[in-house]
């Protein structure tokens, strides 16, 4: 497992089942990835809050396959030069959709808020058997756009 990725990039997947302590799961496999893909220790405050996203980011999508489809089925991370997109799978096939905007200081029912707003960009797409909801981040100083894996 270990290993920076280089232009052919790196994939690493963990299968999951239930959701006792899968968040917690989820957020430690991605920050050891992003450990060994030079994301973290972040060399200034700018890379440090890129990867605190992509933690909080994990903790949403995982979080929702959890309130939404009796848990995620499977993390996978896909890294490739400065970008990481991040999928996670799970049995119900709804797709997620926003709710109608609502005051912050309200809770739950925010997530998809923050995948907009921290992601540079995120989807979902039916699955044989479900759905898998992505997401994409760039690291600092990366400008390409989104979305080019």
């Amino acid at each position: 497992m270990g290993g920076k990725a280089g232009d052919e990039g790196q994939v690493r997947r963990l299968v999951l089942f239930g959701t006792k302590g899968v968040v917690m799961r989820c957020r430690d496999f991605t920050a050891e990835a992003l450990t060994d893909w030079g994301w973290m220790p972040a060399e200034d405050d700018e890379g440090r809050e890129r990867a605190e996203d992509v933690l909080l980011l994990v903790s949403e999508v995982v979080t929702n396959a959890c309130l939404h489809a009796d848990g995620p089925e499977e993390l996978v991370l896909r890294h490739r030069r400065d970008r990481l997109r991040v999928e996670v799978s799970d049995a119900n096939p709804e797709l997620p959709r926003r709710r109608q905007p609502r005051a912050p200081s309200l809770p739950g029912g925010h997530g998809l808020m923050v995948l907009d707003r921290l992601a540079g960009a995120w989807g979902s797409e039916p699955r044989d058997r479900g759905k898998v909801v992505w997401l994409e981040v760039t690291r600092p100083g990366d400008q390409r756009a989104p979305g080019a894996l």
